[in-house]
């Protein structure tokens, strides 16, 4: 028998659904991607909130496709392999081996456990990589990385199958070059051409900050494309942040409507983002 109680938890509980109602609407049939990473990626409790969120989204009519990264994950099995990395500029030198090994975590273990999670929360995820489908064409990078590769051409044309179908696109960041090479990409830089492929409404990078920040240490709610550039100008975008905004000024000039940086181990940092008022995070727009 139901208890007839009513706690505040129950209240407040049915108030956010009741002023959830115009963004449920707004994101109606809309297209989302999301870049996964970070420390929510190794927490079977974060892992399985975010699967949640993102079956969640998928039923109340957004079509969700996560784009996952795992350098983590690689860097403990080139360990455990005795596959030692040499570093350019800062970035890893993927040789022949480093491919192999950084395809199977991807396309493989980090993939399907994404996949499983997602699953497990009732919804129908499919994992993918770059390479199925013609979806992510590459060319190299840069010689001196190896098998490091840029997204060049896009046939976003298996995902939206996917999404007739109300299923998960979850893709690994591994890319396919013109001769067959397999290609290491970048997981933000993947997301970004996704999304721009996909024209998508929102690009939401998940990461280990709260968003971009001015120079007092403040996060900046919303930003334009320009502020962005004057911000990295002045030295206050950089680091870590400048690979993630340069990301979503490409996503931006490809057609995605809007990109939000936002703390991805915030507890349902994609729901308070697409239906309250205040969002989350940093959101840029083009202008």
């Amino acid at each position: 028998m139901r208890k007839q109680t009513m706690n505040r938890d129950w209240i407040a509980t049915a108030r956010t659904l009741n002023e959830a109602l115009p963004y449920l609407q707004r994101y109606e049939g809309a297209t989302v991607v999301i870049k996964f990473g970070g420390n929510a990626m190794g927490d079977d409790n974060a892992m399985a909130s975010f699967a949640r969120d993102i079956v969640l989204m998928r039923q109340v009519g957004v079509n969700p496709v996560v784009v996952h990264g795992g350098g983590p994950m690689i860097n403990e099995m080139l360990k455990r392999l005795d596959i030692k990395s040499e570093f350019v500029g800062g970035k890893r030198v993927t040789d022949a081996a480093t491919v192999e090994v950084v395809e199977m975590v991807l396309a493989g273990r980090v993939n399907a456990r994404i996949v499983q999670a997602i699953n497990d929360a009732g919804g129908k995820a499919v994992g993918l990589s770059g390479k199925d489908a013609r979806l992510m064409i590459c060319d190299q990078t840069n010689p001196d990385l190896g098998f490091v590769g840029t997204p060049t051409e896009m046939d976003p044309s298996v995902l939206t199958k996917l999404f007739e179908a109300e299923m998960i696109p979850v893709i690994a960041p591994i890319g396919m070059g013109r001769s067959g090479e397999t290609y290491n990409v970048n997981g933000d830089t993947a997301a970004g051409a996704i999304a721009g492929a996909l024209k998508a409404d929102r690009l939401l990078l998940l990461t280990d900050v709260e968003g971009v920040k001015d120079a007092t240490g403040a996060v900046l709610t919303e930003l334009t494309s320009q502020q962005i550039m004057d911000l990295t100008a002045e030295g206050v975008i950089s680091g870590g942040m400048i690979p993630k905004t340069e990301t979503a000024l490409m996503a931006i000039d490809a057609g995605v409507r809007a990109v939000v940086i936002l703390d991805g181990r915030a507890s349902n940092a994609c729901l308070l983002e697409l239906y309250t008022e205040h969002g989350a995070g940093s959101i840029i727009r083009k202008g």
